[in-house]
């Protein structure tokens, strides 16, 4: 006779439904096996196969049987003539939250992982960060429709709903957000799918109640109704009192100052690291299988969290070296300026060197290092280029303020440097105050080093190494250009980045009677 097949609905955070069959003694493992094969999941280690329990999320223990979670109807036999049952629903949902989305290396992995945090946005109450959600939904816009255009994208193309929380839509209203959020969604142009992914999820885990699981616990046995909500977040725990429907922080647990964690029966205790035994914390959970069920989770967050670090470090250092390296910074030598009338300096210039010579320095980024490389000149060098006629230019008389521009000679075509507009016009070419002699100096750089006193020397009419060591040796970043007259520098526009909301949304739980005793020391 052969064995009846269990319909298994797996619902995934994308929307879509797996119809699965399994036998009656199939395990968690073989369900999650083959919903990984239906989706094309190859990094499976930050999803899990979940239930809903008394309206929480219940994450499967992969090697238990499906009997274990599912209704009792899962050991019945079906009687002959009765039509077939309900399929078995179950969920397919972010089991490990991280922050950084380069962490999940596949296409179908990252967008699982997307969709989940697009379903947690909606539902979050960060009421005090709203211009964070207007932001979520123009990275959401972006991956999902690509660049904004204006014939296609008009009017209502996109639903309010499936992109802002509902007490952002009840606040502000559908045809604010729909006259608005486009403007945000412009800015994103050229953003592919992927990098409008990644900031999503990044600014996504920035949100206190998105990257999170929530537990609500007993303060004591004799409690009616639970007033403790203890939050597993990204770095550790956090515990929550409620009162008058307000969530009031008690504890910020990070993962480094806890010392263990254990359960017995129905109590569920925390020790923070660097206390005494008798102040630790210890709640009550209602039930011994959902002690069991929050050890288990914690034991692997925890786990996760330390097999993660060495890369997330990784990819920290990579970005502050790709922020040195194409960092964009004008300086203006305007110490040695001599705004003197032209009598007195040509007074004082027969005494010193014969030669006066006010330089503009003007630093490229790393950007324009393609016209180092086709000079020979290595990234970190520096290299001096003169204008047309700088060299033909004596040093006691001639006037260069005719043949010179701003943005003079064959550094005008070089894609890397600044607009015209946007360093400082230190010579005044058209002024009649005497001859001015003006020296562009590119330097293409990888690192902010400071500069060599060998470079000084490059400089035609530069003063002595030993002269301006003070000013010359120091970083780049050191250098506070003095303003010049009748030049203004553009403001440095700063990257905006979404403040942080705080969740007060936490479910509930309640599951069956058993006894257990386990504790991890972390």
């Amino acid at each position: 006779m052969a064995v009846e097949g269990r319909d298994v609905l797996v619902l995934l955070p994308t929307g879509e439904r797996l119809r699965l069959v399994l036998g009656v003694q199939a395990t968690g493992r073989e369900l999650f096996r083959q919903v990984c094969d239906e989706a094309g999941i190859r990094e499976p280690h930050f999803f899990g196969l979940c239930v809903v329990r008394n309206n929480e999320y219940l994450f499967m223990d992969l090697e238990q049987k499906l009997s274990k979670y599912f209704s009792k109807d899962w050991s019945r036999e079906r009687a002959e003539g009765r039509r077939s049952r309900a399929p078995f629903v179950a969920f397919l949902r972010v089991q490990f939250y991280v922050e950084d989305g380069r962490l999940i290396s596949t296409r179908t992995g990252r967008h699982l992982y997307y969709r989940h945090l697009r379903e947690r946005v909606l539902r979050s109450q960060g009421a005090h960060c709203e211009e964070a959600y207007f932001l979520l939904a123009a990275y959401a816009l972006q991956a999902d429709l690509g660049n904004h255009r204006a014939r296609a994208h008009v009017g209502r193309y996109f639903e309010p709903q499936a992109y802002f929380p509902q007490w952002v839509v009840a606040r502000r209203g559908s045809a604010y957000l729909l006259r608005h959020a486009p403007a945000l969604h412009r800015e994103q142009r050229g953003l592919s799918p992927r990098e409008a992914e990644l900031r999503y999820i990044r600014e996504a885990c920035r949100l206190e109640d998105v990257p999170v699981h929530f537990f609500r616990l007993f303060k004591d046995k004799k409690e009616e109704r639970p007033t403790i909500v203890l939050g597993l977040t990204l770095k550790g725990m956090q515990v929550y009192e409620e009162e008058n429907h307000t969530l009031q922080l008690l504890h910020d647990l990070p993962w480094g100052r806890i010392g263990k964690l254990a359960v017995l029966g129905k109590k569920f205790k925390i020790r923070p690291d660097g206390r005494p035994a008798a102040r630790k914390l210890e709640f009550y959970t209602g039930c011994a299988v959902r002690s069991r069920h929050l050890l288990r989770l914690l034991r692997a967050s925890h786990q996760l969290h330390l097999a993660l670090r060495p890369a997330l470090a990784q990819l920290r250092l990579e970005e502050a070296q790709e922020k040195k390296c194409y960092r964009e910074a004008y300086v203006s030598d305007t110490p040695e300026l001599d705004l003197r009338p032209a009598g007195s300096r040509d007074s004082q210039d027969s005494r010193g060197s014969g030669q006066r010579l006010p330089r503009r320095l003007s630093l490229l980024s790393a950007d324009s290092h393609g016209s180092s490389r086709a000079s020979g000149m290595e990234p970190g060098e520096m290299s001096v280029d003169e204008p047309p006629g700088a060299a033909a230019l004596p040093g006691e008389g001639a006037s260069c303020g005719s043949s010179l521009s701003p943005s003079g000679g064959d550094t005008a075509g070089d894609s890397g440097g600044p607009p015209e507009g946007d360093t400082q016009d230190l010579g005044h070419p058209g002024s009649a105050s005497g001859p001015r002699a003006v020296a562009v100096v590119r330097v293409t750089l990888v690192s902010m080093r400071g500069w060599s006193a060998e470079a000084l020397h490059q400089i035609p009419g530069a003063a002595s190494p030993h002269a301006h060591a003070g000013q010359h040796s120091r970083s780049l970043e050191d250098v506070r250009p003095c303003p010049a007259p009748r030049a203004a520098r553009r403001p440095v526009p700063t990257p905006r980045s979404g403040p942080r909301g705080r969740s007060t949304a936490c479910p509930s739980l309640g599951l069956g009677e058993d006894q257990c005793v386990d504790e991890v020391v972390v």
